[in-house]
């Protein structure tokens, strides 16, 4: 056998290595959504409140975050009291509860403020699937003519939301551009 094929296991180790290494300091909420620039997904359901069927043309005419929450997720519960800040200061933000039960839901919005224009009962998941969730909280930042411009996965709170607070800005800036 040939010298130099001695050498290929150890150069496969290091490869594998220096992939994991690479792999530490890999954000996992930097994953991008294929879904940025395309038009948000289809769909026809009730609001939480109400039981008022919504669908995707009632997010036309103004930007949205449209937010993934459910009364089961830890992070959710950190992120609502900045969320209910967000809408006193004129976000529009609509919910999507994922995989809840109702009544939770109700009793949260009751006890921690209701900061969504409409929250819909995503019981099933058909619609956070489409959207390509992995875990709420997730956040879908939506143009005036149901376009997603942006995703942001996990909380949004004070600490990210200056930075976050720049794409919902230009989102308000070319409105009916």
């Amino acid at each position: 056998m040939k010298r130099w094929a001695q050498f290929i296991p150890l150069g496969m180790f290091v490869l594998l290595g220096f992939m994991l290494y690479r792999g530490l300091y890999l954000d996992p909420r930097d994953v991008p959504s294929a879904l940025v620039d395309k038009n948000f997904p289809n769909f026809n359901l009730p609001t939480l409140v109400d039981k008022k069927v919504k669908t995707v043309s009632d997010l036309y005419g103004q930007p949205h975050l449209v937010n993934v929450w459910g009364t089961w997720c830890v992070s959710c519960r950190v992120e609502h009291p900045f969320l209910v800040e967000l809408a006193k200061k004129g976000v529009s933000i609509v919910g999507i509860n994922y995989k809840d039960d109702n009544d939770a839901a109700l009793k949260w919005l009751d006890d921690l403020g209701n900061p969504y224009l409409f929250s819909v009962d995503d019981e099933e998941g058909t619609l956070s699937m489409d959207l390509g969730v992995t875990g709420a909280p997730e956040t879908f930042f939506v143009d005036d003519k149901g376009v997603i411009r942006y995703k942001h996965q996990g909380p949004i709170t004070p600490n990210n939301w200056p930075k976050l607070k720049q794409v919902w800005l230009d989102l308000r800036t070319t409105v009916g551009s």
